[in-house]
């Protein structure tokens, strides 16, 4: 048997929730949601491997080693952005590209959204082919 049938996608697509656990919807009905690279892509492994690297020139450095927590939300934001292929129907303060999802991601007022995209970019099963879903 082939191995590669069980295979994830590279994306998947997250629904957001607000923080009343309730799918988020625009004033005309669309969806808000973003579009994740998962851990069976190219840009998640990068994504790893910068956090990593991140890490690594912490422990270079002689001396401090412990993390503000504005330090610890920014290397999270930085993260997630790197995982993140693009929003769907969400807007902050007219922000496009990567200065977008570096904002919404570092906004405790909204630490819901990168909670949630945190939680789904842990479950490989979120990055199953439709098929293998169903």
């Amino acid at each position: 048997m082939d191995i590669k049938k069980f295979a994830v996608e590279p994306t998947g697509r997250l629904h957001l929730r607000d923080a009343h656990d309730e799918l988020m919807y625009t004033d005309d009905g669309q969806a808000i949601a973003v579009n994740l690279y998962g851990p069976g892509s190219k840009q998640y492994a990068k994504a790893q491997a910068a956090q990593q690297n991140r890490i690594i020139d912490k422990l270079k450095r002689k001396g401090k080693t412990e993390q503000t927590a504005e330090q610890v939300a920014a290397e999270k934001a930085e993260f997630l952005s790197d995982c993140t292929a693009g929003f769907e129907n969400l807007e902050y303060d007219s922000l496009t590209g990567d200065a977008l999802t570096h904002a919404v991601y570092a906004d405790i007022s909204i630490g819901f959204i990168s909670d949630q995209v945190s939680k789904f970019l842990g479950e490989w099963s979120n990055f199953l082919t439709v098929s293998a879903k169903n």
